[in-house]
């Protein structure tokens, strides 16, 4: 795992060479350029405020106001889903580099994730200035938010690494990721609470959640974006470990395909 970190750090200047370009052409030859990244947070955030707070009529008082309470979810849903799919064809979308024999071909998943997490912080500033807005009270425990975040990013690279490769082999598999991130989706807490009555009436659908990995991600943003309060440490650090022991399995299971790779692009 330590020569995976070191061999990413060497190849830092690449990667944001790659970031860049990939956040400029984005939004080349569009209007709005650079603002859509966070037009779109807002537009998802108002579809999916009037389906589930009005449509639905969401009454739990926990959870007001609701919107605020469904982007503090929904934001970084957003960020691992986008970057997921993205993934599962970055060794596809990027073949003529990886042909480049100094190129790293590992660099490509992470330049996704990581132009997609720049939309991510900035989409925090604007929940940051909503919350202010609806007086929600913005707690101390905000300075954790770098630990929740990169602990998203270490688990968010190690599912990209695995499927960028295996797509390679395997072109169904985006289609795959796609219908099965819609499951992940309604089996996450973005939209709803693990604290509403059915699941707490249920210990097997609450244990069944909790061993949903991204159930202790949300729950650390939602507990500092909205209720003001510190995450959970002993489900972070649990969270944080697995995601670090992911990443290292999934840095070995690409490394040992990254001859191949070429051959099959």
């Amino acid at each position: 795992m330590g020569q995976a970190f070191r061999q990413l750090w060497n190849a830092r200047a690449l990667v944001y060479v790659l970031v860049v370009r990939e956040l400029k052409a984005r939004y080349r030859g569009s209007v709005l350029g650079f603002l859509w990244s966070l037009m779109n947070p807002l537009l998802m955030l108002a579809i999916y405020g009037l389906v589930f707070a009005f449509i639905l009529e969401q009454r739990d008082p926990s959870m007001s106001p609701y919107v605020l309470y469904l982007a503090s979810g929904l934001l970084p849903w957003m960020w691992l889903s986008s970057s997921v799919l993205q993934s599962c064809t970055a060794i596809l979308d990027g073949s003529a580099l990886i042909r480049k024999v100094v190129f790293p071909a590992e660099v490509l998943p992470i330049v996704y994730i990581l132009s997609n997490g720049v939309h991510f912080v900035l989409s925090l500033l604007i929940y940051l200035a909503f919350a202010v807005a609806f007086h929600l009270r913005l707690h101390v425990s905000l300075v954790s938010l770098p630990l929740i975040i990169a602990a998203q990013l270490i688990f968010t690279t190690a599912l990209g690494l695995v499927l960028s490769a295996l797509t390679v082999y395997f072109r169904d598999l985006r289609d795959l990721v796609g219908n099965l991130l819609t499951l992940w989706f309604f089996s996450s807490p973005v939209i709803y609470s693990m604290d509403l009555p059915a699941i707490r009436r249920s210990a097997a659908l609450a244990t069944l959640l909790r061993f949903n990995p991204a159930t202790h991600l949300l729950e650390s943003y939602h507990a500092v974006l909205f209720y003001g309060r510190w995450p959970d440490w002993s489900a972070w650090a649990v969270f944080t470990a697995g995601a670090l022991l992911m990443f290292g399995a999934a840095y070995g299971f690409f490394h040992r395909l990254r001859d191949t790779l070429v051959e099959e692009v």
